[in-house]
């Protein structure tokens, strides 16, 4: 009696510790995540100016494929920061996109929550390479919270304000452990 005791003891403690480990998967391995500005802002408004619906529409084109070091990287997932009462232009900046490949646009996380945001990209399933578009004065955070390091990217560790034609790479490894993190400057002029 106590044998099978202590072996329905282990079955349970076994299923617990499966469960944990299932639970534990992080969903930043293998991935590449792509970090952006939100395209051009006027000086008043939410929206963007001519040349950010510009920028915005040819991101349909330049990230549908991503090439890098000649790889092509299919996204498989959009992120922009949620529209704010005095900014929309992380979503307007890739709604050319994700209507272009019909891949879903997500807008569920503020610029102002980047942990929140990392932790979900952790630990909720996504495509394996994503682009965001977040606040600039927002991302060295949300570069912190994703494990990289904004002063080895950006100058003195902040994204200039007079700047949008910048990426973000960040690739991660099986882990799920950031392995490969550095600036891209996008062509000039953009395809």
């Amino acid at each position: 009696m106590a044998f099978r005791t202590a072996g329905v003891l282990i079955g349970i403690l076994c299923s617990i510790a499966l469960l944990h480990a299932q639970s534990a998967h992080n969903y930043l391995a293998n991935s590449t995540l792509l970090v952006i500005r939100h395209a051009e802002k006027p000086a008043t408004g939410a929206s963007l100016t001519p040349e950010g619906i510009a920028r915005a529409e040819k991101y349909a084109r330049y990230f549908h494929p991503f090439v890098i070091d000649g790889a092509r990287l299919s996204i498989n997932a959009l992120y922009a920061g949620s529209d704010e009462k005095d900014s929309m232009r992380p979503r307007l900046t890739l709604e050319p996109l994700s209507q272009a490949t019909g891949i879903q646009l997500n807008t569920k996380f503020s610029t102002a929550d980047s942990d929140a945001f990392a932790h979900a990209l952790a630990e909720e399933a996504h495509g394996d390479h994503v682009l965001i578009a977040w606040r600039h004065k927002k991302i060295p955070v949300l570069l912190k919270a994703l494990g990289a390091d904004p002063t080895h990217l950006l100058p003195d560790g902040v994204w200039p304000d007079s700047v949008y034609d910048w990426v973000i790479f960040l690739h991660f490894d099986a882990a799920g452990q950031l392995d490969q993190q550095r600036l891209i400057h996008e062509p000039d002029p953009l395809p």
